[in-house]
């Protein structure tokens, strides 16, 4: 039965550095760019969005579909930004544990 308490033990404490690293995700941050730098989103790499920023010189009403397409561009590409720091602070959370391929967490 040792060995069961052992496992128990080993699965709390992979939950409890889980929990840890998620809440870390929340304070990296990433910059989504658009247009060559005219639109920036900042995202958290939990994909939270903090902020949006708009080059003034797009503010101009015959350019509102322009302005629209950036916009999602930046937001697609802070989200990628934050996929990617996310997976990469979650595999250095998990690079120790004796996981089989493609197992991934959380459960």
């Amino acid at each position: 039965m040792k060995n069961l308490d052992e496992i128990l033990n080993m699965a709390k404490n992979v939950q409890d550095e889980l929990q840890k690293a998620q809440a870390n995700l929340d304070t990296i941050e990433v910059e989504g760019v658009s247009g060559g730098g005219l639109v920036k989103v900042k995202a958290s790499a939990k994909g939270r969005i903090i902020g949006v920023s708009i080059d003034d010189s797009l503010l101009n009403p015959s350019e509102k579909q322009i302005l629209e397409d950036l916009i999602a561009a930046a937001l697609n590409d802070a989200r990628a930004k934050a996929d990617a720091a996310s997976n990469a602070e979650m595999s250095k959370m998990t690079s120790g544990l004796p996981l089989p391929p493609g197992f991934k967490l959380p459960f």
